[in-house]
């Protein structure tokens, strides 16, 4: 699939898991109308209330990979074994045809992999946790996953902080209305192009 990269506007919200980039996400889509989400597609299974086409494009391993063969993807990552998640090229042509800026919320990899395609239309917004032991809290006060999940994610996670300096804007959440606050003034300078 041929992708133009210059066809609209993107953000890009990126952190470790439990840093609060979803959050910050769902409420920036409350207050600014000219986003949009970009769904992204994965192989794994839907979790609890996650519908297909809602939260995930829910594709299974054998579906995504032949996305991958037919290059529908404007990136992908195997985040852990037989894990994928990716950005289907379909998703930021549907957002930009009705006149608005793609919102992503996308892992570390991810993020700077779109940042790289897309170039000077993406804003690339890494959420930094106040601490990784705030960050460890999080993930445990989540009562989601496994006590393996949660040390893969945190042994993923210390990777992913060396990443911040290489996103555009470091949006620290130590106190997440400040953090919504400064995320909505810098999103929509971006977007109005100031």
């Amino acid at each position: 699939m041929k992708f133009d990269p210059s066809a609209g506007k993107c953000i890009i919200f990126s952190a470790p898991s439990g840093a609060g980039k979803t959050t910050i996400v769902q409420h920036l889509l409350g207050k600014i109308p000219e986003l949009a989400f970009s769904i992204s597609a994965c192989s794994r299974e839907p979790r609890g209330e996650e519908e297909h086409g809602k939260h995930y494009y829910f594709l299974g391993i054998e579906g995504f990979r032949q996305k991958i063969d037919e290059g529908a993807f404007i990136e992908w990552e195997e985040v852990y074994a037989d894990n994928f998640y990716g950005t289907l090229v379909s998703e930021l042509e549907r957002i930009w045809s009705e006149g608005k800026t793609v919102i992503f919320d996308v892992d570390v990899i991810g993020g700077l992999n779109l940042k790289k395609i897309i170039g000077k239309n993406a804003l690339a917004i890494f959420v930094q946790p106040p601490s990784f032991g705030a960050l460890e809290e999080r993930l445990r006060t989540r009562s989601t996953e496994t006590e393996e999940k949660i040390s893969m994610r945190l042994a993923k996670a210390q990777i992913e902080l060396d990443r911040a300096p290489d996103f555009d804007y470091i949006l620290l959440n130590d106190e997440l209305q400040r953090a919504c606050k400064e995320a909505e003034t810098v999103v929509r300078t971006f977007i109005s192009g100031q």
